[in-house]
């Protein structure tokens, strides 16, 4: 999720823990556990593109991270602070971490949880940035902080956030049951037969589902708001995985097929290739749009070796997309 709602429920969780001990200080240092994990980014400046793909909600995502290092930032804050419970800190610096890989594991990238274990756990119920999810429990969060350490009002305010929070949560996976059974009906009225159906929530919401539907030599991408009216309609996309060529059997490449998880697709553009997933959708809901969120030029160094350089995107494309977001969501 984007780093507000991590540092939102990083607070309410060290509230939970130590808040009627140690007051606001809870919520700072579980809002600053709340984000440690994400630091993964970093990895990005120091490796290949390919490299910090694979590291991204890896080792800082999983429960051997929690456990390691939460002792240790709990005997580092008791160190400065007049609360000197180690174990009380270590348990506040737990929770904040692994329930931040727990809330990432609802999105559609996912979270290597179980590391050292080769298994992303991706539920695609929710966006990374979700206004639903996260405005409620930030104001329950804000009220929690303005009362007495010891109130009641206080534990109650925080404890609603969470709840409700947590309770919506849960209500994304009977959304995304409902539009993947609108999927699948979809497919068996238009007699479309199909390897597998993937399907996650469009950006900022969970009344618009996008559908990737893999082929034998193409994807079928689709969308379906609860609003709609008219049969869900799809679109095609040429595998053109033959395009690859001798460079499928190059390392790099291969590591990019495992964590596309095979969702992807190959094109040509000026003579060059690129690589786009297809987990994370389009920038356009144009018809027959190439612009994906997730794009890569496939060309090689001076040295010979396999590159893959995301390419850039532009602010005006996700500007357009919200704007047709809100029209799609309506309905078709």
């Amino acid at each position: 999720m984007d780093s507000l709602t991590q540092i939102v429920l990083g607070a309410a969780v060290g509230e939970a823990v130590l808040g009627k001990k140690v007051g606001n200080k809870a919520m700072l240092y579980g809002a600053i556990a709340g984000t440690i994990p994400d630091l993964d980014v970093l990895a990005s400046h120091f490796t290949d593109t390919v490299s910090a793909l694979a590291i991204h909600r890896g080792f800082t995502h999983s429960i051997v991270f929690s456990v390691l290092f939460a002792p240790f930032f709990g005997w580092l804050v008791s160190r400065y602070e007049s609360y000197k419970d180690i174990k009380g800190w270590a348990w506040l610096f737990f929770w904040a971490f692994i329930t931040h890989p727990i809330l990432d594991a609802h999105t559609t990238w996912g979270t290597q949880l179980f590391w050292p274990f080769d298994l992303r756990l991706a539920f695609k119920t929710i966006f990374v940035i979700d206004p639903l999810y996260t405005l409620p429990f930030l104001v329950f969060l804000i009220l929690a902080m303005v009362q007495k350490r010891t109130s009641a009002k206080r534990r109650l305010y925080n404890k609603l956030g969470l709840i409700i929070s947590s309770s919506y949560l849960l209500l994304t996976f009977l959304f995304k049951w409902i539009a993947y059974n609108e999927f699948e009906a979809a497919l068996t009225n238009q007699n479309i037969d199909y390897i597998q159906l993937d399907t996650r929530p469009s950006a900022l919401n969970t009344m618009l589902w996008s559908a990737n539907v893999e082929t034998e030599n193409a994807y079928l991408l689709g969308n379906y708001s609860f609003f709609d009216t008219k049969p869900i309609s799809f679109e095609t996309y040429p595998k053109n995985h033959e395009f690859l060529g001798d460079l499928a059997k190059d390392e790099k490449v291969q590591r990019m097929i495992a964590i596309s998880e095979g969702w992807y697709i190959i094109s040509k553009e000026d003579d060059s290739l690129y690589f786009s997933d297809l987990r994370f959708g389009l920038l356009s809901m144009e018809p027959n749009s190439q612009n994906f969120v997730f794009k890569y030029k496939i060309e090689k160094d001076a040295s010979g070796k396999v590159q893959f350089t995301e390419k850039p995107k532009d602010k005006r494309d996700g500007k357009k997309l919200l704007s047709e977001l809100w029209i799609r969501i309506k309905g078709n």
